[in-house]
């Protein structure tokens, strides 16, 4: 069973939709029971990196998403800040994030950006996988993803990064270690590409 983790935040529903549409069972739910029975996790995302936490922190979860994600090693996918929050910390605010991939959220330097409004980076982008994964089977990568963030996860190592794009500079857009994944644009935006995305994380 897939958990869309459902902590007041994100574009859970379009996720649902896309799920409801493959004909793949999930589930929405903040219980620790219902996470505990999982067999994957979605870490939806919109807003910024200390509310985001802060939601999570409210629902006593963290304990639960640490055991499930470092012990048990249930793959997890975050999206959009749910990617960001991760990471070990951010510009964005003071609380600390998971820290499951390590690294820090940067916020783009505007001064090497051309385009006007500078930020946030909104809209279609490239993808460029940075190593074989089947999470990108089936996509067709020129179409891009869609982006709405002003934030970027700047990985630690090399190795977390499962894919790059480019908006002033080269920047992780999607990660992975081990069970954890991350995705900086939104799938449940992103039309065929973001479908194909979600299914292949359900057949992990």
């Amino acid at each position: 069973m897939i958990t869309l983790i459902n902590y007041g935040s994100g574009n859970i529903q379009a996720i649902a939709n896309i799920y409801n549409r493959l004909n793949i069972k999930y589930q929405i739910s903040k219980e620790e029971s219902d996470l505990k029975n999982s067999d994957k996790l979605i870490l939806p995302g919109v807003g910024d990196f200390d509310e985001t936490m802060k939601l999570l922190q409210n629902l006593n979860i963290l304990d639960t998403l640490n055991e499930l994600v470092l012990i048990k090693k249930i793959p997890i996918l975050g999206v959009c800040v749910g990617m960001q929050i991760l990471g070990n910390s951010s510009e964005e605010g003071t609380t600390p994030g998971f820290g499951w991939i390590k690294g820090k959220v940067k916020k783009f330097d505007i001064t090497k950006l051309s385009q006007k409004p500078h930020l946030p980076h909104m809209g279609w982008n490239n993808v460029h996988p940075a190593k074989d994964t089947s999470l990108f089977k089936n996509v067709t990568i020129e179409n891009g993803f869609y982006f709405l963030h002003s934030y970027y996860f700047d990985c630690s190592s090399q190795d977390d990064i499962l894919a790059y794009s480019e908006y002033g500079i080269k920047f992780p857009s999607a990660i992975n270690n081990e069970n954890v994944f991350g995705f900086q644009f939104h799938p449940e935006k992103s039309h065929q590409n973001g479908i194909e995305l979600f299914k292949n994380f359900a057949e992990l």
